[in-house]
């Protein structure tokens, strides 16, 4: 199998690595850094658990090979807090209950996250239309959508 070198800035920190062409960018997360904040969910990318941050785009980690990721600024749900302090859709999804089980989670935050650097006030279609790649199971989604529009008052 061919090996790559990457270079790619995640949550801010420089990574080097060689990886194998066909490892998947969730797999060089999870098992290569230890990173495992991101998860997988389905194996089929319909789900979204595994979404990061790719160049400032929610992605889903298990469609993209981490041998494309060289050069990439990559944030995880890892990145998310700052110096102790929660980004503000980790509080939305705290305040308002926007989780149950927590394993579709990382994937809502990272979508969330992308969307309001995107679009500071996001009408509740324009968030539902964003996390539409987004599956959970437990919430019926109305609490995960008084969390964004918690962060997006927030971030105001």
């Amino acid at each position: 199998m061919s090996q790559h070198k990457i270079s790619v800035t995640i949550n801010g920190a420089v990574r080097e690595a060689e990886v194998e062409s066909r490892l998947l960018l969730v797999h060089f997360l999870r098992e290569n850094l230890r990173m495992t904040g991101t998860h997988i969910g389905c194996d089929t990318s319909h789900c979204g658990a595994c979404t990061v941050v790719l160049d400032g785009n929610p992605v889903k980690s298990c469609t993209v090979l981490a041998a494309q990721v060289d050069g990439a600024k990559i944030t995880t749900v890892e990145g998310l807090e700052q110096g102790g302090k929660l980004h503000a859709v980790q509080e939305g999804f705290h305040e308002k209950h926007g989780l149950q089980c927590g394993y579709c989670t990382p994937g809502m935050l990272m979508t969330t996250s992308a969307l309001l650097e995107r679009n500071k006030n996001p009408s509740e279609q324009e968030i539902r239309e964003a996390i539409a790649g987004n599956l959970c199971r437990c919430t019926g989604y109305v609490n995960i959508i008084k969390a964004v529009q918690f962060a997006a008052a927030k971030m105001a």
